[in-house]
């Protein structure tokens, strides 16, 4: 089939929203948003608006605001998200460096016996950390290389140009499950919930980072949930929603406890949804408990 649509102006494109039943107030207004999110984006956030999903036609009494609302919400969630992620893979940098240089010396990275080479392609993550120190422009980063004659700086400052989806693939690529442990340990976690939860969170970053839809993701990478050790974090899981969100910013929370005992970040994030309170949490994967639930008792 051949794709027929010609492309419409922002006056034009506020007219079809009206013609399918959304409730402009200020034609100008929405043109103006309009030309600054783009039409097809505003649209996916009209998808949960629909009463006709194949005409496109909006529920009753439907308004522009709401649908901003709506993507405004997503955005600052977006935004909450992603700062949290950031101070995880730092610390995950962090311990990963530690607990290998102190198994195996400054440049244990290098040695692919310390790696499971079943599940970890060794050279080609050589090759990744070659490219990415020839790029930096980090200043004591290029120091160092022309400081010393050697194939890479030591892990502590190697760790830092990894990118997080090789950062995970590194942790989870450990021939000891014994380091991966320690590592964990830093979190409070098991392991294997642990390189899970990063699989996981790298598409979670990449989603943030790209400016995607996130609040009613459904995920096709999950992270496998804990079933031992914190009970407020245990006890607050939804179990009956695994590829929702919900759960996704429990382990988030969990995880910040650990490594910033004084944040805020579970508090903001509730903040947020009682700005927006006619989001609609069930679409992330929210129990209509959650308030109640023992992770955001604070």
């Amino acid at each position: 089939m051949e794709f027929a649509k010609p492309p419409l102006e922002f006056a034009h494109q506020v007219q079809k929203l009206r013609e399918r039943g959304l409730i402009v107030a200020c034609p100008d207004k929405a043109s103006f948003y309009l030309s600054q999110i783009n039409y097809y984006r505003f649209g996916t956030y009209c998808w949960t608006f629909f009463s006709d999903y194949n005409t496109h036609k909006f529920l009753p009494d439907t308004t522009f605001e709401q649908v901003l609302d709506l993507y405004i919400f997503d955005r600052e969630l977006r935004l909450l998200v992603l700062d949290a992620i950031e101070r995880v893979e730092i610390s995950v940098r962090t311990q990963w460096a530690y607990h290998l240089s102190h198994f195996a010396g400054p440049h244990a990275h290098l040695d692919k016996q310390n790696f499971n080479l079943k599940g970890f392609a060794h050279q080609d993550f050589i090759d990744q950390l070659q490219l990415e120190l020839r790029r930096t422009t980090e200043p004591n980063i290029l120091r160092q290389l022309q400081k010393y004659d050697e194939p890479a700086p030591a892990i502590w400052i190697c760790c830092e140009v990894l990118s997080f989806g090789w950062l995970s693939k590194a942790v989870s690529g450990l021939a000891r499950r014994r380091l991966k442990q320690d590592i964990a340990d830093n979190f409070g976690l098991n392991e294997v919930v642990l390189t899970s939860l990063l699989h996981h969170l790298v598409t979670v970053r990449n989603i943030c980072a790209h400016h995607s839809r996130l609040w009613n993701r459904d995920f096709t990478i999950t992270t496998k949930l804990p079933n031992n050790g914190d009970q407020n974090t245990i006890s607050s899981i939804n179990l009956a929603k695994p590829r929702e969100l919900y759960n996704t910013l429990v382990l988030i929370g969990h995880v910040m406890n650990k490594i910033a005992p004084d944040n805020q970040w579970r508090h903001r994030l509730v903040d947020l949804l009682h700005r927006y309170p006619a989001t609609d949490t069930s679409a992330m994967g929210f129990p209509a408990d959650w308030r109640k639930r023992a992770i955001w008792q604070f």
